[in-house]
């Protein structure tokens, strides 16, 4: 099927909102917002303003919901950009717990790997790696390993590297870093994918460091971060929406703030429960932070809506007593 949607002026873009039931209060802000920001990526935040059409399979029953080209009565421009704004921030402030969590991950592997070879993590042998992780097909049909390529992902990261410390030691010291080098290169999800290729004792010992006791739990959990690293790092919207990946959850008892995600599906298919394992990791990394007061209180800002449809802060699946452990 061909695209047929023209080209559109800031000004038609505007016209187009106000022809399909937005209410712009103030012309030269609106325009503003979308040449700064764009049409597209603001359009994420007024969706949840428009309305949607629900039509039921007459042969299976099945009810299925299409989004209409009409917002919902007194529906506000200002509102999408206060959303906008607000995701803004929790994705920085996610970022620099993130960061901390990752850097954290590098040297653990560095600790545990290079103590048995400065290259263990080329080296896909029994004293590295666990033989079922590392050497299982990466998919049916690829001849390909799970290592193998997790070996080509680190490849390309160090080809396209620009960090002196990479060129010093190309020119000092051969073709290859040694792991407690290597590991700078390392992005989130050559972190978690590595990590689920070791020895079930390492990761033992790696997730014990964070409060985990469960191995699977907390690769789980690393491959959930991984995502969301990769959410904030493109400046994909997060306050609302469906994440593509449900963390494994410890059993009831194990630990306490995990329990209440355990009484349904829906909050795990949302973002807060990743963002509640980053506090849990931080808090590990640094006890006496107060990153996740900041998140907090950026969560009580969550802005309050001109437009008639109300959106809450609960749809990114926080639980009602959130505060009481948070």
């Amino acid at each position: 099927m061909g695209y047929d949607r023209p080209w559109q002026s800031f000004d038609q873009q505007l016209d187009r909102l106000k022809a399909r039931g937005m209410t712009v209060t103030d012309d030269a802000a609106a325009l503003s917002y979308l040449e700064r920001i764009g049409y597209y990526r603001l359009s994420a935040y007024w969706y949840p303003f428009r309305r949607f059409e629900i039509t039921q399979d007459p042969d299976t029953g099945r009810l299925s919901s299409r989004a209409m080209d009409e917002f919902h009565a007194d529906t506000q421009f200002v509102d999408a950009v206060a959303l906008y704004l607000f995701d803004k921030k929790l994705r920085l402030l996610l970022t620099d717990a993130l960061e901390r969590i990752e850097i954290s991950l590098r040297v653990d592997i560095a600790y545990r790997l290079g103590e048995r070879s400065a290259f263990a993590h080329i080296e896909n042998t029994k004293a590295n790696f666990h033989p079922g992780f590392s050497s299982r097909p990466f998919r049916n049909g690829d001849p390909r390993t799970r290592f193998d390529v997790w070996l080509e992902k680190y490849r390309g990261l160090v080809v396209r590297s620009k960090e002196d410390f990479v060129r010093h030691y190309h020119n000092r010291h051969g073709d290859e870093l040694p792991i407690w080098v290597a590991v700078e290169v390392f992005d989130f999800g050559a972190i978690s994918q590595l990590i689920s290729m070791m020895h079930v004792a390492d990761q033992t010992a790696i997730a014990t460091r964070y409060g985990v006791s469960d191995w699977r739990v907390f690769s789980s959990w690393l491959f959930g971060l991984s995502y969301l690293r990769n959410l904030v790092a493109h400046h994909s919207r997060l306050w609302n929406r469906n994440i593509t990946t449900k963390p494994k959850l410890p059993k009831r008892g194990e630990i306490d703030w995990c329990d209440v995600f355990l009484t349904g599906e829906d909050m795990r298919a949302k973002p807060f429960i990743l963002i509640a394992i980053t506090r849990m990791l931080v808090k590990s990394i640094c006890p006496n932070t107060q990153w996740h007061q900041r998140l907090q209180a950026h969560l009580d800002t969550f802005p309050a809506q001109y437009s008639a449809r109300k959106l809450h802060v609960e749809s990114m699946g926080i639980p009602e007593n959130w505060r009481e452990w948070w």
